[in-house]
């Protein structure tokens, strides 16, 4: 495989499973020293020694949590100590507690936006400062299609994710005249525990609205965050990618 990111840092959010750990694989199989990131030191110590293994050095675990303003700034700070710099990073930490917006909790409405959204500002508020000074960066933030389409049983979610969207494109403008790009990725129904665990008629139901007929993989988006992340994708700014089989087109 060749190496795009070669010489450059990611931070990767969430990145203790599923998606996030997809992509932080992908980064350091491309050559980036990857900084993993996940809310448990055990979920992120698996990933970094799974990218160790097959690239000696490449990773270093962190726990933090994301909607932590005050812990974010301190593990960046921790971050560029170990690395030097930030050259790329992805915010995919989430989390769900759907429920019937009837019936929502207000916690249950707040760890989500908190997490989510949250999450994904108090990170971009702590590396664009250096990415500024280096006048290049790339910021991508993992959306969702509830955020575009909208999803009974989400509003919580969905609120988060299309929050993301404009909080993508904000952040793309304020960066742009600093050579720092930010685009997001919205995936559709991708193969991981959280859609493991949907009833086996939920899931049939959801792939015959696919018009590809089949869930997406964790490296699918993997591969959209590369493509973002890399030289390639140098011109494209505030946009969403969108990676769900043509279910919201």
């Amino acid at each position: 495989m060749s190496k795009p990111f070669e010489g450059q840092t990611a931070v990767v959010t969430g990145a203790g499973r599923g998606i996030g750990e997809a992509i932080a694989k992908r980064l350091a199989d491309g050559g980036a020293k990857v900084a993993v990131v996940s809310r448990t030191e055990s979920n992120a110590a698996k990933t970094a020694d799974a990218i160790n293994a097959a690239h000696p050095g490449a990773a270093k675990a962190y726990a933090v949590d994301v909607s932590d303003f005050q812990a974010v700034q301190e593990l960046a700070d921790a971050i560029m100590k170990d690395f030097g710099k930030v050259d790329i990073l992805v915010n995919n930490a989430g989390v769900t507690r759907d429920g019937l917006s009837m019936r929502m909790s207000s916690e249950d409405w707040d760890v989500v936006l908190d997490t989510n959204l949250k999450g994904a500002f108090n990170f971009i508020r702590a590396v664009q400062r250096p990415m500024a000074k280096q006048r290049s960066g790339r910021i991508i933030n993992i959306s969702s299609v509830s955020g575009i389409m909208g999803n009974a049983g989400q509003a919580n979610y969905a609120a988060s994710k299309a929050g993301l969207i404009g909080l993508t494109k904000t952040i793309a403008r304020e960066l742009s005249g600093r050579g720092i790009t930010v685009n997001a990725v919205a995936p559709g129904f991708i193969q991981t525990d959280m859609t493991d665990a949907l009833p086996e008629s939920i899931r049939t139901a959801v792939v015959e609205r696919i018009p590809l007929g089949r869930f997406g993989a964790p490296e699918d988006i993997a591969a959209a965050v590369a493509f973002l992340a890399g030289s390639e994708a140098a011109y494209i700014t505030g946009q969403t990618l969108v990676v769900d089989g043509g279910m919201v087109m």
